[in-house]
């Protein structure tokens, strides 16, 4: 019992104890004040001046403490602000304390101050005339204390951001500067910043834009200096007119300048121009440039734009994709050399200038070059085995019937029926398709001359038609459904129950069906098979009458073969 009681003693201790401590901020009870928080130092009118030789010297806010009648916790924030403005709704620095903000003293560095400064548009070496103050904040309430005043003197040389972005309605990505566009920043042969960076974009004529330090609103913006070059919180900078540009910015000398690109191009011993003429890439957007070329030997090349030498991009040497200007090379501290091209043939050249690292890709170009001219005849060939000659109409050539096409076989289009004539390939696969459940299933692919062999992606009877003035070759199949519904006022509850094809054109699927309800197989609404007769087997015909011979409800075995023009099918129900 004794333990009991001692027990008792130091709970009710601890209860006490923590009564006397500050409250957790969990529910305000009834009515209650907190005070302001009362300034100590620096003193009124105190003048600083920043020291840019040891940028993380401190300069110490110290206060009093708001107190809040109910003992709920209290968290501070400095607010730094020009002497200027009526309160601190917008100020140029806001920091909370330390401890959770609970301390009652703040140290921000010189170059937090500075930086601060610089984004709110303060010249370098110049005294800003400003007032400090400290928000307290408990719950739901805040106080602001009296302001004191403070000069502060900022660094003697101006310090720059790492990064840059290009916003407004002159470019790609227009006015919303969360997604500005990033420059990339020139670095020299130690790594370090030059406070140079440039970008690769397109521009609009009659559109402006300006720079950016960061992608949101607290950025420090550059613009337009009124007797040229570059200037904070400067106005917008006017687009020079439409086209794609090199924009570089020089924040040593707040200068800015624009190189035109009229086009990038390729040029070098792997292309059957040689070194001697261009293979020009067309512009994709956002700094990407690109084109299918072929590459005749496996020999090297660089980029150029306007055909101007003095703009060659080359490889990073001791990398596999990485560019470079061969006249930024040696500032940077880089050897370049020729891109090599290591296999031949067509291949997709892509020049990507955007971000921090420019860069190339080759991939091999499987598309296919559209023809130049019509042949008088064309085959489809499986093997040395002619499956179908098409029908000239035009400027197209047609099955006009449907064609049982297989995926494990390879099929070839030739102008001769031995395959000695002109070949033609295609871009996909027949059949190739996100849907290839619906009724009537059609897509386009390119096709035009070429050697490689023609695939099929899933067994079906196809109708085909290519023309030869879009370089298209257009595929069709059915899908065919048992519709099966009481014709006493059920059409809307029917069933729509889906077949399964079965090379070469047929159809079938096992399903419950119901006496003397009506049947049609159908591919709505192109293809609709029916009959007269009640029979369980026997001829279809297209747009035939609704079929009533299921006289004994019962799971049956439906099979429909169709005719290679879809104008007729045999059936059969076998009840299982």
């Amino acid at each position: 019992m004794k333990k009991i009681n001692v027990l008792l003693q130091l709970l009710a201790l601890l209860f006490v104890v923590g009564a006397c401590e500050e409250q957790d901020n969990i529910e305000p009870v009834g009515n209650w004040e907190l005070s302001a928080p009362v300034l100590a130092g620096p003193a009124e009118n105190a003048a600083v001046t920043l020291d840019q030789a040891n940028p993380n010297a401190t300069i110490r806010f110290e206060w009093q403490p708001a107190v809040s009648s109910k003992n709920y916790g209290v968290t501070y924030k400095l607010v730094l602000d020009s002497a200027a403005n009526a309160d601190f709704s917008t100020p140029i620095l806001s920091m909370p304390t330390g401890n959770g903000g609970k301390n009652l003293f703040i140290t921000p560095t010189a170059m937090q101050i500075d930086q601060a400064l610089s984004m709110a548009g303060y010249d370098a070496n110049s005294a800003a005339q400003l007032k400090w103050a400290i928000v307290a904040q408990s719950l739901s309430k805040e106080t602001v204390s009296e302001a004191k005043t403070i000069n502060i003197t900022r660094f003697q040389n101006e310090t720059h951001p790492d990064r840059l972005y290009i916003s407004g309605s002159a470019t790609e990505k227009g006015t919303d500067i969360g997604q500005a566009i990033a420059m990339r920043p020139l670095k020299d042969a130690n790594g370090n910043r030059t406070n140079v960076f440039e970008v690769y974009t397109r521009l609009t004529e009659g559109g402006t834009f300006r720079f950016y330090s960061q992608q949101n609103a607290n950025s420090l913006v550059y613009g337009a200096a009124s007797g040229g070059g570059l200037r904070k919180k400067g106005a917008p900078i006017t687009a020079p007119g439409a086209g794609t540009y090199r924009v570089t910015v020089d924040l040593n000398n707040n200068t800015f300048s624009f190189l035109k690109i009229d086009r990038w191009s390729a040029v070098g011993g792997a292309f059957a121009s040689g070194w001697g003429g261009d293979e020009p890439l067309q512009y994709k957007g956002n700094g990407v440039w690109e084109a299918s070329l072929n590459i005749d030997k496996t020999e090297g090349f660089i980029f150029r734009p306007n055909g101007d030498w003095a703009y060659q991009m080359k490889r990073v040497k001791g990398t596999t994709n990485q560019l470079m200007l061969q006249s930024q090379a040696g500032g940077a501290g880089v050897e370049v050399e020729d891109i090599p091209a290591t296999a031949t043939g067509r291949h997709i050249v892509t020049l990507n200038l955007s971000g921090d690292q420019y860069t190339y890709s080759l991939q091999k170009d499987t598309s296919v070059p559209p023809p130049t001219t019509m042949p008088d005849k064309l085959f489809l060939l499986q093997g040395n085995t002619v499956v179908a000659e098409f029908t000239k109409d035009g400027n197209n050539f047609k099955s006009n019937i449907f064609l049982a096409l297989e995926a494990s076989k390879e099929y070839r289009l030739n102008s001769a029926n031995d395959g000695s004539g002109t070949s033609y390939t295609i871009g996909a696969k027949i059949g190739e398709t996100t849907a290839p459940n619906g009724d009537a299933v059609s897509s386009p692919v390119d096709f035009g001359t070429g050697n490689a062999a023609i695939a099929v992606a899933r067994d079906q009877a196809y109708q085909i038609t290519l023309n030869f003035q879009t370089g298209k070759l257009t595929w069709k199949y059915y899908n065919i459904k048992l519709f099966h519904w009481d014709n006493n006022g059920g059409w809307d509850a029917r069933n729509e129950l889906v077949m399964t094809y079965k090379h070469p054109y047929t159809f079938e699927g096992t399903h419950a069906l119901k006496a003397n309800y009506d049947i049609k197989f159908n591919s709505p609404w192109e293809v609709e098979f029916g009959t007269n007769s009640t029979a369980l087997t026997g001829t279809m015909t297209h747009k035939g009458p609704n079929y009533k011979g299921i006289t004994q409800a019962g799971n049956y075995k439906a099979t429909i073969t169709v005719a290679n023009d879809y104008q007729t099918a045999e059936y059969s129900f076998v009840k299982q």
